[in-house]
């Protein structure tokens, strides 16, 4: 029998150069749990998995990878009141090939496994059909988006995998009676019920009936399985949104008609010309954000309808925020899908970000109030991913970097008198400069992003073993001497390079 860690591996390969770590962090005055996401820059290894598994470590896998295709992903439901056996007897009444997890949160994540890889854009349009009949239409759909600007630094969003610490674990899968599932019965169920790519495309979930079949999802689907009582108001004003769109000379007809036949029980008839006055006295256009639409949604599908939202009057779905730890800072995100990358400002300001979708998905997203997008954005900022750089792509690596190459040039002084022609000079063990120097030198550099007080900052977090600044009293070029402020840093090597000698043999000319 393979080896578990083997076996869970193989069913969550992802991007086969990084990972996801996961810390949890308590916050002292409030008493709640933050964590901090971060990527790492290596493969998710067995070693990796067993960790996980033994409870030393949490990981999550990255479902996309460097092709932008997938062989799993998942619905995260972070909704900690997410009534788990009943969502799990939703994914067996229509027949969907999930596994019902219990998540972190205490919500529920619900896995997708495949047989090969499939490019993520299909899953991700799957996935938003299912969670949409689930009536969870507002998850977070892993992979979070259809491809990776590799080229960029970027990588895609991870997600917690299931079952750490697998002794005492509370991420467990779902039985059918609701028990939790061992890691082994884990692994059985989740291999049995992988699919191929052709079998997932075959999947039909009545999308393409004929009722509202140019409509908005939602209400197709919710027509569909019956309006339930309590959503009958709200659902029939949409569903005349819908006919007025594309029957204007007979949408009242036709509304009163779907509530007979659609709706359990039907609307009184005076309800109905409630509904029909108000369509009347103005426009409306389609309440998404309110139930029971909100948890039907299947806003990428919608965009499609030709009576759907369209494409320019909706809010796009902003959300998969990753930052390179670079300096400046990159940021790339999703909307609706398609990956961006941002400056600072570009994510700050809606009218750049805007300018951003324009120039990189040729598309100009719908303004939101500026207190909406603020919110928006610290929400997305607070569970950003942050993916660590090498020292030499910030702004302080450059520095160190800089400042080495100018301590340890051919042009160092021999005295320290030559500290007035800017040289450095080095003795025990330390290198003495003007800070003029080497502000001129890193100005021929192009190097401009730090203030003199910054600098002389580095300087001081450089040198931990005497102060960083001092007088020295040297004679000048007129033997008079003079005093001389210098700021001083650990000698740093100098790199020898060796050039191998080639010995003339006389068989060939010498130059």
């Amino acid at each position: 029998m393979e080896n578990p860690s083997v076996r869970f591996l193989h069913l969550f390969e992802g991007y086969s150069k990084a990972h996801g770590q996961t810390a949890v962090q308590t916050n002292a005055r409030r008493g709640k749990t933050q964590a901090d996401y971060k990527i790492v820059r290596e493969p998710l290894t067995v070693d990796d998995v067993q960790g996980h598994l033994d409870g030393t470590i949490g990981v999550g896998s990255i479902p996309i990878d460097e092709t932008s295709r997938c062989s799993f992903g998942a619905l995260d439901i972070d909704d900690y009141t997410c009534d788990l056996p009943a969502l799990l007897a939703k994914v067996k009444r229509f027949k969907l090939p999930l596994i019902v997890c219990r998540s972190k949160s205490g919500g529920a994540h619900l896995f997708l496994f495949l047989t090969e890889k499939v490019p993520a854009v299909e899953i991700r349009d799957k996935l938003a059909e299912f969670s949409a009949l689930l009536g969870w239409g507002n998850c977070e759909i892993f992979p979070k988006q259809e491809s990776v600007r590799a080229d960029r630094g970027d990588i895609g969003n991870f997600i917690n995998l299931p079952y750490q610490n697998s002794a005492y674990t509370t991420r467990y899968a779902l039985a059918d009676d609701g028990d939790a599932l061992s890691l082994e019965q884990f692994l059985d169920l989740a291999e049995g019920n992988s699919i191929s790519g052709d079998d997932l495309d075959a999947i039909s979930l009545g999308a393409e009936d004929a009722i509202l079949p140019d409509g908005p999802p939602c209400c197709q689907q919710l027509t569909r399985f019956g309006i339930p009582e309590g959503g009958r108001n709200s659902t029939l004003l949409n569903i005349g949104i819908y006919y007025k769109k594309s029957s204007p000379e007979e949408w009242k007809t036709l509304l009163e008609s779907h509530n007979q036949r659609h709706c359990t029980p039907p609307l009184p008839a005076a309800e109905v010309v409630q509904i029909e006055e108000q369509l009347q006295k103005k426009e409306y256009f389609y309440t998404c954000k309110q139930e029971p639409l909100r948890s039907h949604c299947n806003k990428t599908l919608c965009r499609q309808r030709r009576f759907g939202i369209g494409s320019g009057d909706a809010h796009p779905v902003v959300g998969g925020l990753t930052v390179v730890q670079s300096e400046p800072p990159v940021w790339f995100v999703n909307v609706d899908g398609s990956r961006i990358e941002l400056s600072t400002k570009q994510l700050q300001m809606q009218v750049e970000f805007q300018r951003a979708c324009m120039e990189q998905l040729y598309k100009m997203p719908a303004k939101m109030k500026e207190a909406d997008w603020r919110d928006l954005i610290h929400s997305i900022m607070v569970e950003a991913t942050r993916i660590e750089v090498p020292d030499e792509l910030t702004q302080k690596g450059l520095f160190v970097e800089l400042l080495e190459s100018f301590c340890t040039s051919r042009i160092a002084a021999h005295s320290a008198e030559e500290l007035f022609t800017g040289k450095p000079w080095t003795e025990k063990g330390l290198t003495y400069f003007k800070l003029g120097a080497l502000q001129d030198f890193l100005k021929r550099n192009n190097f401009l992003q730090y203030t003199r007080g910054q600098i002389t900052e580095r300087l001081k977090e450089i040198n931990t073993m005497c102060p960083a600044n001092q007088i020295f009293s040297v004679k000048d070029n007129a033997d008079n001497w003079r005093r001389v402020r210098v700021w001083c840093v650990p000698e740093m090597s100098r790199m020898e390079v060796e050039i191998p000698e080639k010995k003339y043999t006389g068989d060939e000319p010498p130059f």
